[in-house]
């Protein structure tokens, strides 16, 4: 039975939550904010979150930061804002994906769904690809730079290691926002751009490696 954290504090958001999520055979435990969320985290294991960003004492952003140094639990965020900035600012410190205000039930757990197809699909994968002095290593989720370990965005490793595993295959921006970002994300190809030019500054002389295709998308092409 997956174990599920329930973030808000709204205790009718956390009801509804608790309520399709136990009807989907998951166990639900709740917290009213923050800092609670990442006292369960410290005591429990959970498989995912759903947290709200605008709580007391500790907000959403800032509780995702925290939890992710103690466990990598993928986090959906609940938001009253859909602006793409604070979608883009939350892919960079962690957040798997976002559900807007007021929202279905079923489309909640429809992500929630996805976003743990997507985590436990990753997991699965033992290859280490090696490129000269690039090494991406996906059960670590770790990429080498000439030795050097790359430090990215969690969005980034997403981005690279989805790349690589379709690679010399190209692929559109589109194809990239719904396999990446995740169920019926709610952003255009400006998100996919503004990942792409962060990755390829992470991986300094191997960026070429990442081939833009003009007018469709993009793909990860070894070159001999």
């Amino acid at each position: 039975m997956p174990k599920l954290l329930v973030v808000d504090d709204e205790e009718r958001i956390r009801d509804i939550i608790r309520e399709y999520a136990e009807f989907n055979d998951f166990q639900v435990t709740e917290a009213a904010d923050g800092m609670e969320a990442v006292e369960c985290v410290k005591k429990n294991d959970f498989d995912i979150i759903v947290m709200d960003i605008m709580m007391p004492k500790l907000d959403g952003y800032s509780a995702c930061k925290e939890i992710k140094k103690i466990k990598d639990i993928p986090v959906i965020m609940l938001s009253a804002r859909g602006e793409e900035y604070d979608k883009l600012f939350g892919f960079e410190i962690g957040v798997d994906d976002y559900v807007v205000k007021p929202f279905s039930p079923k489309e909640l757990m429809a992500r929630i769904r996805a976003v743990m197809n997507r985590v436990n699909s990753a997991k699965k994968t033992e290859d280490v690809i090696t490129y000269k002095g690039l090494v991406i290593n996906f059960t670590a989720r770790e990429v080498l730079i000439d030795g050097v370990k790359a430090q990215m965005t969690p969005k980034e490793y997403d981005l690279l290691f989805y790349l690589v595993k379709n690679m010399n295959i190209a692929l559109s921006r589109e194809k990239l926002l719904e396999e990446v970002w995740g169920f019926d994300f709610y952003g255009d190809d400006r998100t996919v751009d503004t990942h792409i030019k962060m990755l390829r500054n992470s991986l300094g002389p191997y960026r070429n490696l990442i081939v833009t295709l003009r007018g469709m998308g993009y793909k990860f092409e070894k070159i001999n």
